[in-house]
């Protein structure tokens, strides 16, 4: 049964009419099709005829995102899920320009994640990427998670193609990661002791060519190459 802003989506978007079939995603890995019953008083019964179980996401991907100004974050949000994240984690870094407090982000985090459901309906994602309050990066570095390969984005000196360190952990390990963290500073990059920090945990810092790229395309650039780099394998 479909209602509220789902069954509206379903009667004046798809504008979807008796016996009409579609694709029901729960955002756990299941994908139901469905074929509509009735339609009446704003809600959708569905009668289902198939179910399919996606597995579990064969790496976890988080993108550590520094906030930008305005709506910025939504499409990152967005493009995020169509290229396959696990987990977004708003980060207020020391050169965040956006004016918010805590009550504020949390307030923005139920939008925030419709913005990733509205996302893998459009995709057909059948996982739905968790979009976490935002938090400082000392505050996520508290509680370091360990991944099989963490990448941080910077303007500083020193980075190396993310191309290098897959098939350094490749050579290593003998496999692919499993979990990945990629690390995304503001407008003006993490600062050098943000970066020092980041680097303390693990993590291995990247270029991202000779251009100085905008916050929202250096996530789009890094998400992309790790998107490549995990299905040139398959």
């Amino acid at each position: 049964m479909l209602s509220g802003g789902e069954a509206h989506h379903a009667l004046h978007v798809l504008r979807l009419r008796l016996a009409e079939r579609v694709t029901v995603l729960d955002g756990a890995g299941q994908q139901f099709l469905c074929e509509v019953e009735t339609t009446e008083r704003g809600r959708v019964r569905l009668k289902m005829l198939e179910r399919k179980v996606h597995p579990v996401l064969p790496c976890q991907i988080t993108l550590c995102q520094a906030l930008p100004k305005g709506k910025i974050i939504e499409s990152i949000i967005q493009k995020a899920t169509e290229l396959g994240v696990s987990r977004i984690v708003p980060l207020l870094s020391e050169r965040v320009m956006a004016d918010i407090d805590e009550k504020a982000a949390r307030d923005k985090l139920t939008k925030w994640q419709g913005v990733a459901v509205e996302a893998i309906k459009q995709c057909g994602a059948p996982w739905l990427p968790q979009v976490c309050v935002p938090v400082t990066p000392a505050h996520f570095l508290a509680h370091p998670e360990r991944a099989d390969l963490a990448l941080v984005a910077s303007l500083q000196p020193g980075g190396r193609h993310p191309r290098e360190h897959f098939n350094a952990f490749r050579t290593k390990q003998g496999r692919s990661p499993k979990s990945i963290q990629i690390w995304i500073g503001p407008e003006g990059d993490f600062t050098a002791e943000e970066v020092g920090k980041i680097e303390a945990v693990g993590a291995f810092p990247i270029t991202l060519g000779p251009r100085v790229l905008r916050t929202e395309t250096a996530a789009i650039y890094c998400l992309s190459i790790v998107s490549y780099e995990m299905q040139s394998e398959t």
